[in-house]
This record gives structure tokens, C-alpha cells and sequence, in this order.
């Protein structure tokens, strides 16, 4: 990898999740990023919903193949299935249609049941698929693969030095925190807690703009001069011809068992 790159990069474990060695580890990253985007086109344009257990199913496999911890896995999907969680909740009472049920006098409808299904389905299979091919990734590898796949340059900066800083500052709360802590410091529901708080976000946003100055000076020590010298060696493999014939058969075999299905009913 190239040392500008390196230097924008968080300090991970070899893959972003900490994924193992596996199948899908050894794919080009822009095969991994193209089979993403195309698996979440097809899956966004599935209207059956016996057939989205399909891709469901496919996104689990991918995720088994990726080696993914599943724990912490599992943490993100709840962390998603929550920020949905209203909206498939709601949409049965504000789909117009036919009754399936009553509650306090407000009807759910068929049709409402089964549009907030398929956003459940299609939104959980889409999320596994990313983490498997694209969260599993470096984020230094993320950024060659999209340079590579002619994303702007501006974009796939900010891209990196955003989950550079996060990182910084997530790394300055933590010993912020552990500071006050040392002195016997305990969060409650008065105001010298709340003047507390407010201390820890002001000295975190000074803290992180220190570390993001020391961060561009070592960058420019190694000669960042604001682009991205490509440096890494990516190639498009037998595996990934395969693997990318294989994966359009079947989101084209998905098209069709679904026009067919819609079809029939």
C-alpha cells in the first residue's frame, strides 16, 4: 500500500470487522464493491416478498463465506432493524387497503403489512451483503478500489479522513473519560455533572484538532501533496470472472422468478 494512504487509514486489524482468512477475503476489492452494489440494485427491485427470502439467504451464505465475528455482526443488524423499526411498525396503519387487524380503533392494512415485510427484508439483506463484501474491507483498501473505479478523488479523501478522525476522536473521549474517572468523577442528574460534560466535549473538539494538526503534518513530512499515489498491485482474478458470472446468473434468475411470481398473482 502507499504511505500516504497508510497515514489516513485507522489503526484496524487486517480487516475492517476483523474478518478471518476465506473466500471472500481473497476477492479483488472492486469485485467485492461492484457485487454489492449490483446484489442491493436487484434486491431493491424485488417486489415479492417469497422471493426476497432468496436474497436474504444469499447475504447470509456471504456472510458465513466472509468469517465475520458474528457478535459484533449482530450489534450492526440491531443497530439498523432499530433505525427501521418505526417506519415498518407505522406503515400498516397508513397504507390504505384492506383490514387484517384493528388496534385501539386504528386498521392495519394488508397492503401496508406487506410493503413494511418487504422494507424489512430488503433492508436486512442489503445491510449483510455490504458487511460481508464491503465492510470486511480495509479502509485502505475501500479508498484504492474507488479510485480505482474512477469515484472522485474529493470524495474518496473524505471518505478516508473521515474514518481517520472518527477514530481520533473517538480515541480522545475514551481517555477523557478515563481522566475523569481517575478523579472520581460519577454522571448524575445535577449540574455540576452536566458542567462536567460540557467540559469533555470542549476539551475533546480542542484535543481532536490538536491530533488532526499533528496527523497532516506527518502526512506532509512523507510528501502528501492532497492526492493519492496508487501504489497497490489490484488485478482481476479467474475468482472474481467466476465469481462475478455466478452472481449475475443468479440476480438475473432473482428478476425473473420474481416477474414471474408477481405475474401468477
Amino acid at each position: 500500500m502507499g504511505h500516504v494512504l497508510d497515514a489516513t487509514a485507522t489503526p484496524t486489524p487486517p480487516d475492517a470487522m476483523g474478518a478471518g482468512p476465506g473466500p471472500v477475503r481473497a476477492l479483488d476489492p472492486r469485485t467485492r464493491i461492484l457485487a454489492a452494489g449490483a446484489f442491493a440494485l436487484v434486491t431493491v427491485a424485488i417486489d415479492s416478498l417469497l422471493v426476497l427470502l432468496i436474497p436474504l439467504a444469499m447475504a447470509g451464505v456471504a456472510l458465513l463465506a466472509a468469517r465475520l465475528p458474528m457478535r459484533q455482526t449482530l450489534k450492526r443488524m440491531v443497530a439498523v432493524d432499530g433505525f427501521i423499526l418505526f417506519l415498518v411498525v407505522l406503515l400498516p396503519f397508513s397504507v390504505p387497503g384492506e383490514a387484517a387487524f384493528y388496534l385501539f380503533g386504528w386498521p392495519a392494512s394488508w397492503a401496508g403489512i406487506a410493503q413494511a415485510g418487504a422494507i424489512a427484508l430488503k433492508a436486512n439483506a442489503i445491510v449483510l451483503m455490504l458487511l460481508a463484501l464491503v465492510g470486511s474491507m480495509e479502509p485502505t483498501a475501500l479508498g484504492h478500489a474507488l479510485v480505482r473505479l474512477r469515484v472522485p478523488a474529493l470524495l474518496v479523501h473524505l471518505l478516508l479522513f473521515t474514518v481517520r478522525y472518527i477514530a481520533v476522536v473517538d480515541g480522545e473521549y475514551h481517555r477523557q473519560r478515563r481522566a475523569m474517572t481517575m478523579r472520581a468523577f460519577r454522571p448524575g442528574t445535577n449540574w455540576h455533572s452536566l458542567r462536567s460534560l460540557g467540559y469533555l466535549i470542549g476539551m475533546l473538539l480542542v484535543r481532536a484538532l490538536e491530533r488532526s494538526e499533528r496527523i497532516l503534518q506527518a502526512m506532509k513530512c512523507r510528501g502528501f501533496t492532497g492526492r493519492l499515489p496508487l501504489l497497490s498491485d489490484m488485478r482481476f482474478r479467474r475468482r472474481d470472472a467466476l465469481f462475478a458470472a455466478l452472481l449475475l446468473a443468479m440476480l438475473t434468475g432473482l428478476l425473473a422468478l420474481d416477474r414471474l411470481h408477481v405475474g401468477a398473482h
